[in-house]
């Protein structure tokens, strides 16, 4: 195995490979990056069992400046091999494997040689088949993830809550993450995938990841479901994602159908007084702000209290009260995280009583984006 290639577009594939490989893993392959050089391309592989990444830097492109003078495999240490090919001088670099599986590695005066794995050893990526694929817009995929990861359990005694179920039926995706505490549920019309159905659970952490990596993505997003694998393709690369087993729970029965109080204002005015509050709330024990609500006086107040420190009162800008007088606390971190989900919109928030879950929906478009939170009882 020999090929030269232009260091600095190199970096930027290795870093996103570097993305699914961790060092706690228990399989010591995996710490490894997987290199297979064909006559045409060179790919890398990286896994930690949960997400696998896979990176095709092609020949005909002129950006990776590659030339390949005979293929092969190998698995190198992949955080070693990374550092190594940050810091070489020149900008060109050549890999070359010599003596079974010692690899040499030259760029400008600079010569180092690394060990490294028999590439056989390497666990086998999923055959995914191509049959059940959606295309999806890559900012729209980008934006339902973020949308409802925030909701996603972190405690690992309930798994199937550490994902985000994702379902598609009749031309409508729909994704619902809750930690039994907040709910986030986003609904997507894709007409186009009529004919297709599927219900997954993908796990919080991999589609946070994909995230990031989509978030330059100018093209489509392609999706493919197996068994227990999920398959996401852009540009150049293959991101797997192991899916989780088991039921999710049976979400839309949480969602209130009626409201006794309503609040409608600008969720980004909303989420600057949270914050202020959140400041007094977080010197506490209990983490809780309050929000009163008076139809009467069209008058909303949020309030934080600190035993320690002191307390804090503020008066809000509703565009909108009806309804009953409430007073409710939640708290501020779980109501923070759904008004980002906004940004700058307007959103309509539902109350039934003081006990009970209330929701953030948008003013336009209320049945495909809600955020649930279930309140804190303080006395």
């Amino acid at each position: 195995m020999k090929f030269t290639i232009n260091r600095p577009a190199f970096i930027n594939q290795l870093n996103n490979v570097l993305r699914a490989i961790s060092s706690k893993t228990t399989i010591p392959i995996l710490t490894g990056l997987k290199m297979v050089v064909t006559d045409h391309s060179v790919i890398l592989t990286g896994s930690d069992a949960d997400i696998t990444i896979e990176s095709t830097l092609a020949a005909s492109d002129s950006s990776y400046g590659l030339s390949i003078e005979e293929p092969g495999a190998i698995v190198l240490p992949a955080r070693f091999f990374n550092e190594v090919i940050k810091k070489l001088p020149d900008k060109q670099a050549t890999i070359e494997v010599f003596n079974g599986l010692q690899v040499r590695i030259t760029s400008g005066t600079a010569e180092f040689t690394i060990n490294g794995q028999d590439a056989n050893n390497y666990p086998h990526l999923p055959e995914v088949e191509s049959e059940n694929t959606v295309e999806l817009a890559s900012d729209m995929l980008r934006e339902v993830i973020d949308q409802t990861r925030i909701a996603v359990s972190k405690q690992e005694s309930r798994p199937i809550l550490t994902g985000i179920h994702v379902t598609l039926n009749n031309g409508i995706l729909t994704a619902v993450a809750t930690d039994s505490h907040r709910l986030a549920q986003r609904k997507v019309e894709l007409p186009e995938t009529a004919d297709r159905d599927f219900d997954i659970v993908l796990p919080g952490a991999s589609m946070t990841e994909l995230a990031k990596m989509i978030a330059d993505e100018k093209d489509g997003v392609k999706m493919q479901i197996t068994e227990n694998q999920a398959l996401f393709i852009f540009g150049n690369t293959h991101f797997y994602s192991r899916l989780l087993e088991g039921n999710y729970p049976e979400t839309s029965r949480l969602i209130p159908e009626s409201s006794d109080t309503r609040l409608e204002i600008t969720a980004s005015d909303l989420l600057a007084s949270i914050e202020r509050a959140s400041l007094l709330s977080h010197e506490s024990r209990n983490n809780v702000v309050k929000l009163s609500v008076n139809p009467e006086n069209k008058i909303a107040t949020v309030s934080g209290t600190s035993a320690d420190v002191g307390n804090v009162e503020e008066e809000i800008n509703a565009d909108q009260i009806v309804g009953n007088p409430l007073e409710i606390s939640f708290n501020p971190d779980y109501m923070r995280d759904a008004l980002k989900s906004f940004g700058q919109t307007k959103i309509l928030i539902s109350f039934t009583t003081a006990l009970r879950p209330f929701t953030l929906v948008p003013t336009e478009e209320k049945a495909n984006f809600v955020q649930l939170i279930t309140p804190v009882r303080t006395y």
